[in-house]
This record gives C-alpha cells, structure tokens and sequence, in this order.
C-alpha cells in the first residue's frame, strides 16, 4: 500500500518479520505505531525513497509480523535488528513514532554499533512517562492502561471496528486517513491473535520495559544524533514542557522541534515532518 514499495516477509529468531521497502541509498527504517502498521508512512516513505533505501515493518506482534512470544521493546528491538541484517543492512538509521519510537529508541541503547541516526516521533521514554503519570495521563493515556488489562482483548473484539476508529479520530487533528488506510488498520484488530500480542506488548511496557529503562536510566545513552518531533497542541507538549529535555537525559546529540499536527504526524503533517526529517537523515549519510 505504500506507492512503488514491494512487500517482504523475513524469517527472524521465532517470528516473521513482514514490511515493505523502496528506493536506493543509505538505509533507513521506519518503524509504526498504535493502533496502526507499517503503511502509515505511506505518504512520506516515497519522498524518503529519493534518498534513501527505505524499509517500513511491522513491529512483531503487530500487524502482519508474528511474535516470538515475548512482546518486551528490547525483543521487539532485537527482531528488527535482525530483519535489518537479514536485508542486507548492518547499521542504518531509525525513525519511530509511537510504539514504534519506543522500539527504536530501545535498539539506539542496546544496539550502538548499529544505529546510525534515530528520530523519535510524540513520545517521551516509556520509564519517563510512568513515573511522571498523573490524574492526566490517567485519562489522556487510557489506552496504556486498558490494553494491559487482563479483559482487554475480549472487549476490543466485541468492536474492533469502533476501537480503531475511535482512536484514529481523537488522536488526530482531522481526517488523515483515507478509507483503504482505515481498513487496512482495523483488519488487524479483527485477528484475536494479533490483538493478544499487542496487549502483551502494553504490559510489557508496564513492566519488563520499565525495568529496563530504571536499569539504563544514568547508566547507558544514546550516542547517535537524535531527532525528536512531536504533536504541538499535543499532550507530549502540554505534560512534558519541551520534550527535548527529558531527551537530553538520555541522548548526547538532541535537536527538533513540534510540529502542527495531531498526533499523527506523518499522515497529518506529510511535507512538515519530511522538512524536519530530511534534512536530519542526510547530513552525514
């Protein structure tokens, strides 16, 4: 669904890796957020194409990607790593929004050698966020708190349909997604499966990813440049004042900024996010 893409599945420890890729250059890859999947850079991977060679996936778990079983971000990054190298590539740089910003920022700490570049889209560290939770992000982020409840697949399968929608909706600005992009999205949620791995991967965030980010936190950093957008009117915003100062806690090269959008920028925001990731990507590349 992403324009002159062609779709692959790649063998990985336990799992099956499945995305798309396109263009000629240095590597790069784009990793997705909730409640979507890889095609969610379909407006902005071709452009990205020009200059680079762009690989888009499925986090494990997600979309039409398997799971090894365990849903933890430093799996997740793991996996991606390995796809990566199964495709040719050992080092490139990452841009993530969402789950998938967790995931890549994930692989910058446990993977140094081999990430290059990371660019992190509306989010702070998951350890950060919990512990600055509140009676706002109680509500604001509901979704953290019902995906890792032990009921939340049942309900979710009673109206996937109505789960994604709402979601696409209140999170975003307007309507950015065009009918096919909506389908493709809740046809996931209609997999029992699929919905079960991405709850595991909610309470893995609660728990294992926590413990891991308390581990690091003081300890371990990132050390490639690191880009950091998010939502202007956003919660990221409202809660965190400028983002880049909790990501200056964690990173030695921080730069970015807030874009127009809601919260989700590349389908929202095409030609600003591009603005802001571009120039990044290719200095040095």
């Amino acid at each position: 669904m992403i324009e002159s893409f062609r779709e692959f599945d790649v063998p990985v420890s336990g799992a099956v890796i499945h995305g798309s890729r396109g263009g000629d250059g240095p590597p790069l890859l784009l990793l997705h957020g909730f409640p979507e999947s890889h095609v969610m850079w379909h407006r902005i991977a071709p452009v990205l194409a020009r200059e680079f060679s762009v690989v888009a996936t499925d986090l494990s778990g997600f979309g039409d990607s398997t799971s090894s079983g365990d849903q933890s971000m430093r799996e997740l990054a793991r996996l991606q790593v390995e796809a990566m190298q199964q495709l040719g590539y050992d080092d490139f740089a990452v841009v993530g929004h969402d789950r998938g910003a967790r995931c890549a920022y994930r692989m910058a700490l446990d993977h140094p050698d081999v990430v290059t570049k990371l660019a992190v889209l509306d989010v702070v560290p998951t350890g950060d966020a919990f512990d600055r939770a509140d009676r706002d992000f109680a509500l604001g982020y509901w979704v953290w708190t019902f995906m890792a409840a032990p009921i939340a697949e049942t309900l979710i399968g009673r109206a996937p349909d109505s789960f994604v929608n709402h979601l696409l909706d209140t999170w975003s600005g307007g309507d950015a997604f065009p009918p096919e992009i909506r389908a493709e999205y809740i046809r996931h949620f209609r997999d029992p499966e699929v919905v079960h791995t991405m709850c595991e991967e909610y309470r893995a965030a609660a728990t294992i990813d926590c413990e891991h980010d308390a581990a690091d936190r003081g300890v371990r950093r990132i050390t490639c440049p690191t880009l950091v957008l998010w939502e202007q009117d956003g919660s990221v915003g409202r809660w965190y004042g400028d983002p880049i100062d909790i990501w200056r806690n964690w990173a030695d090269d921080v730069t970015g900024g807030p874009v127009a959008s809601g919260h989700f920028l590349p389908e929202e925001a095409p030609d600003e996010t591009l603005a802001w990731l571009l120039p990044f990507l290719k200095v040095g590349s």
